[in-house]
């Protein structure tokens, strides 16, 4: 039930931190696709109505459902693997009956992902840092969605968990010992697996990075020099007008920004997307001592920084294509929906924490603990 504490712990800035994210993508699709532009509006409905179901679920009083919600994304997975639809050539999605929708599981273990570890760093929180073997039996956490994500195949998602998953470790607490060794583990680890574990395209993608760009990327830099200082008006930009730029709507969608907004635009995109990284990872210090809620933002945060950057970085060249969208961008229903149910659920957690607490406190004082 919401009363004033719920309102006053609201934090409204960060909702309205993602206005500016969601007005910049109606007005781009709207250009690109009138009809992708109608999806996108019913894609945002759905979002809210979502972000509003994730606040008013009492998620600190059912942590039971985590592991539950985990490990059905992970038999979700493995659905994608035993009967999924494949799409220009990836296996990442399942059709639903009936409605003949798709939906990408790999997209929603972002948020059971960094749930489940929520939960596993409340139960065993570090002391001073994680041990080797602490952090050995939590990493299946992460372990697991990334080589089921990996095999569909899509690698860029598979790293992004990986490294967000990792990373939230990290920020959390390990000994330096143990980062110092997964470190030295890691320079070790990575040209073997570029040799042995990458199939034949993901090192011809590498290969392309680092010297010969793919006629996606090609198109996708044109759009983004052309777009000069001030950008140029929609007739104007003749790199998504007459479909050079390929996936304009989706993948792409930062090329035609660039194109349309300019330098200037870029440079207030850029920070907008670093100030909501920075609002989220300052609830680290500010959460320091809720080991359920701290690890979320972290995550969540790590989320936006890494997938904004690697996407922006693939369509100028500076990191090879690995297919992830710009977050609450691109056009997309399973993307967006997802930001806003953990949006809702990081709403949750700051709004109904001091009346938990509060309730926890009381239970504990009436059973003489």
């Amino acid at each position: 039930m919401i009363n004033n504490k719920a309102i006053y712990h609201f934090d409204f800035v960060l909702l309205f931190l993602l206005f500016p994210f969601i007005g910049i993508s109606l007005f781009l699709v709207h250009e690109i696709s009138p009809i992708l532009f109608k999806k996108e509006i019913a894609y945002i409905t759905i979002g809210f109505v979502a972000f509003l179901v994730a606040f008013l679920f009492p998620i600190r009083k059912y942590l039971w459902i985590i592991p539950f919600l985990y490990f059905v994304n992970i038999a979700l997975l493995v659905g994608v693997d035993l009967f999924g639809v494949s799409i220009l050539g990836a296996q990442r999605w399942l059709k639903i009956p009936i409605i003949n929708l798709t939906i990408q599981p790999s997209e929603f273990m972002k948020t059971t992902m960094i749930l489940m570890l929520g939960y596993k760093i409340y139960k065993n929180p570090p002391d001073k840092g994680y041990t080797f073997v602490e952090l050995i039996k939590i990493s299946w956490i992460i372990l697991l969605p990334f080589v089921l994500i990996a095999k569909e195949p899509d690698l860029g998602t598979a790293l992004v968990l990986l490294i967000v998953g990792f990373g939230t470790l990290i920020i959390v607490g390990v000994k330096r010992k143990v980062l110092i060794n997964g470190i030295v583990f890691l320079l070790v680890f990575i040209p073997f697996a570029y040799q042995f574990l990458l199939k034949d395209y993901q090192r011809n993608r590498i290969n392309n990075f680092l010297g010969h760009p793919s006629y996606h990327v090609k198109q996708s830099m044109i759009a983004v020099g052309s777009g000069g200082v001030f950008g140029k008006d929609k007739q104007k930009a003749t790199q998504t007008q007459l479909k050079f730029l390929p996936i304009a709507s989706s993948d792409f969608i930062f090329a035609y920004y660039a194109e349309r907004f300019g330098f200037v635009g870029v440079i207030v995109l850029l920070s907008l997307y670093f100030f909501l990284s920075y609002y989220l990872l300052s609830y680290v210090s500010i959460l320091k001592n809720d080991f359920f809620a701290m690890p979320i933002f972290a995550s969540v945060g790590l989320i936006v920084f890494v997938y904004s950057y690697v996407n922006i970085a693939m369509t100028i060249n500076l990191a090879p294509v690995v297919g992830i969208p710009l977050p609450l961008l691109s056009h997309g229903g399973t993307s967006f929906i997802n930001f806003m149910i953990i949006f809702g659920i990081l709403e949750n957690l700051l709004a109904f924490k001091y009346e938990f607490l509060y309730n926890f406190n009381q239970e504990n004082e009436d059973e003489g603990l």
